[in-house]
């Protein structure tokens, strides 16, 4: 009987662990390049969850697991919050609500961690396929912007995130017994999602991308010799260049566009202009903000103390027609008080203070991880300065999950004590 127990316990848990696998994959995989394709995985992995009902595993959760929990619960209540007080429709509770959703999902990913070969080779073909999608829609369908399936914006930065990535995960491919084939199918992850980026001209993701570079050269820079690191960077300055001045891309054109612009406001002038509505955008959620500066306006007062401030002259008219202030801090500060603003620092910055201490971890397979996720908070924290991204569907469930999954599997590794076997 005991034996019979056994293995029945022993089946189950290793259905459990192939079931995660598959959908952490999907997570990836699926991202871009099916409608709403970032949803399904995460699906799945909430579906999974309510076997934790039925089996409570022990978990063994440490102090770190309960912040990030807590920081992801309470991001969820304010939100909730200020839509059911602030009077606003039940689908504003929609997206906060998917930090609370993504909890299970932790657990799940805790109690059954899947093999890194599925998290990387889901990655690396999600971002492969935001390349050729990015690609055909812009030099075969003619689009001046790629767009993916998805808003342009959130498309762009998106698939920058499943690039870069793909970079971290070369940490992890480089004890592989498949190395050559492991970094091969990275690089051309973190390809494909570059490629996206820039066909899609997303600018607000390229502001961020020397921060990138310094979290990919704190976990990697020291194992390369100075003159391997010093071809790398000069590498990375000739491939910008080149970028930059290959017109048929458009980056020169959106880089050019967007100085001028920012030159232009500072004048004086030119505050109607794509880079002027986003700072007259910014100083008006400011003044609102201040004006309410414990809770903020609300979700449905937003636009209405935007509009105010428009027919006052404070901001330019344009700039009050926007639901959300094109920068997810000033929109927070402005609908959420500094309760809101505070729980969005939380969100960002206590996983990135957690995560950034594997970067030196003396397991790359491990290491990995970290600066993978450090990166998931350095590159959305960028994001959020020149759009609302968690004000879309796509940016919360890929923040959400992606930080379930990135943090329960690295907690993971770190009880049990022991590096993957090689796949």
């Amino acid at each position: 009987m005991t034996v019979a127990v056994a293995a029945g316990r022993f089946e189950i848990t290793g259905w459990m662990q192939q079931y995660v696998n598959v959908a952490v994959f999907l997570l990836g995989a699926l991202c871009l390049t099916a409608p709403t394709g970032y949803s399904i995985g995460a699906a799945l992995l909430l579906l999974g969850s309510s076997v934790l009902l039925l089996r409570r595993p022990s978990l063994a959760l440490s102090p770190r697991d309960w912040l990030v929990i807590g920081a992801m619960a309470f991001f969820a209540v304010v939100g909730m919050g200020d839509a059911w007080w602030g009077g606003a429709s039940s689908r504003e509770m929609d997206k906060p609500v998917r930090f609370l959703l993504a909890i299970p999902a932790l657990l799940l990913v805790m109690a059954y961690p899947p093999r890194r070969s599925w998290l990387w080779a889901g990655l690396a073909l999600g971002a492969i396929g935001a390349g050729g999608l990015a690609t055909w829609q812009f030099f075969i369908e003619g689009a001046r912007r790629a767009s993916g399936l998805t808003q342009t914006i959130q498309f762009g930065n998106i698939a920058l995130l499943l690039g870069v990535l793909c970079v971290a995960g070369m940490g992890w491919a480089w004890g592989r017994s498949r190395r050559h084939a492991w970094l091969a199918l990275l690089a051309l992850g973190a390809l494909g999602g570059v490629v996206a980026s820039l066909l899609s001209g997303s600018r607000g993701g390229w502001v961020g991308i020397p921060l990138i570079l310094w979290v990919l050269y704190r976990g990697y820079g020291r194992e390369f010799a100075l003159r391997w690191r010093l071809a790398a960077l000069l590498s990375v300055v000739l491939m910008a260049g080149a970028v930059y001045a290959i017109p048929q891309l458009g980056v020169q054109v959106r880089v050019d566009q967007a100085v001028s612009q920012l030159g232009s406001y500072l004048n004086g002038e030119g505050r109607t202009s794509s880079v002027g509505v986003r700072f007259e955008m910014w100083k008006g959620a400011t003044v609102v903000g201040w004006n309410n500066p414990l809770l903020g306006v609300g979700i449905a007062n937003y636009e209405p103390a935007m509009a105010e401030l428009a027919e006052r002259g404070v901001i330019v008219d344009k700039a009050g027609t926007f639901g959300h202030a094109h920068n997810e801090f000033f929109d927070t500060w402005a609908k959420r008080g500094a309760l809101g603003l505070g729980a969005l620092l939380l969100i960002y910055g206590l996983p990135l203070r957690f995560f950034a201490a594997g970067l030196t971890d003396a397991d790359l397979s491990r290491r990995a991880l970290a600066v993978a996720g450090t990166l998931l908070s350095v590159t959305y924290i960028d994001f959020s300065l020149t759009q609302g991204f968690l004000s879309h569907n796509s940016g919360v469930m890929v923040y959400a999950f992606w930080l379930a999954v990135l943090w329960g599997i690295f907690r993971r590794t770190a009880t049990e004590g022991a590096v993957e076997r090689k796949t």
